[in-house]
């Protein structure tokens, strides 16, 4: 048993049915738990609605200067939704700041972003997100029977493939598109980060989540600011420390609560110290 497996042994004793695998540029190196097993992702939808609007925008058919909505948050683009920085609320189509003034998580802007997708390229989203992303990194379990900001679902198999791809990056996205998509966006931004609270600033990249100097946060002390990815109410988180060049990927059948605030980053603290 090498010492990535020990600290993965640990899911074990968590208050849920849990699927963990590590990543590195070389593959996954451990996996814990029912890696082929169905869960929801809530947000961890997020990422891979973000990557699909990526091939988008490489290919031509939207672009980040593209109007959000004219009628609700005038002067917002295609770049502030990828960023939660649109000024939309988080539920519901209204105008709650003006754009690029706060980070406001919004599910409604994602929902938008997938929109703009869904138009320019004349089919359904789920469609243009499995000929875009899910069937380029064979990931044969994952489905969007729900919305794009959160009714995705999948395996820990085969989100230990986006995982590889942003460590080894295999043509995808462009690697000057990976590299704007985890760079942070409008930066000095304060928002929520939802079951966090308030972060001052709240950094956020082309759909990713980035860690940079927040606290409290789900990804570990130990975390370099540089750590991307998203985590989602259903249990479920990835992410990618591209300092340590290692990922942490973790499914749950239990809702996002006080366990996962305190197993989550002591898991990512113990991943990154057997490194």
């Amino acid at each position: 048993m090498t010492a990535f497996d020990t600290v993965l042994s640990t899911v074990d004793s968590w208050p849920a049915t849990a699927a963990a695998a590590i990543v590195t540029p070389a593959g996954v190196v451990a996996a814990r738990g029912p890696i082929g097993s169905v869960f929801p992702l809530a947000s961890v939808t997020k990422p891979l609605t973000a990557l699909a609007a990526l091939v988008a925008i490489e290919e031509g058919a939207i672009e980040f200067t593209d109007p959000a909505d004219e009628d609700v948050v005038p002067g917002a683009t295609v770049r502030h939704l990828f960023a939660h920085a649109s000024g939309l609320a988080p539920e519901r189509p209204m105008r709650s700041f003006p754009p690029g003034r706060r980070r406001v998580y919004s599910n409604v802007g994602i929902n938008l972003l997938a929109e703009h997708v869904e138009r320019a390229v004349e089919m359904p989203f789920p469609e243009y997100l499995a000929e875009a992303v899910l069937t380029p990194l064979r990931m044969r379990s994952t489905t969007l029977p729900g919305s794009a900001a959160a009714g995705g679902q999948s395996t820990v198999d085969d989100l230990t493939r986006v995982a590889f791809e942003l460590l080894s990056p295999s043509g995808l996205l462009h690697p000057d598109t990976l590299t704007e998509a985890t760079s942070v966006q409008f930066p000095g931004l304060r928002g929520v980060l939802p079951g966090f609270g308030s972060q001052d600033p709240n950094d956020w990249g082309l759909g990713f989540e980035i860690r940079g100097t927040k606290h409290p946060h789900w990804t570990g002390s130990r975390n370099s600011p540089r750590t991307y990815g998203h985590f989602g109410q259903s249990g479920s988180m990835l992410w990618v420390d591209p300092d340590a060049r290692l990922a942490l990927v973790s499914l749950a059948d239990r809702p996002f609560g006080e366990w996962a605030a305190q197993a989550w980053p002591a898991l990512a603290d113990a991943v990154l110290t057997a490194a």
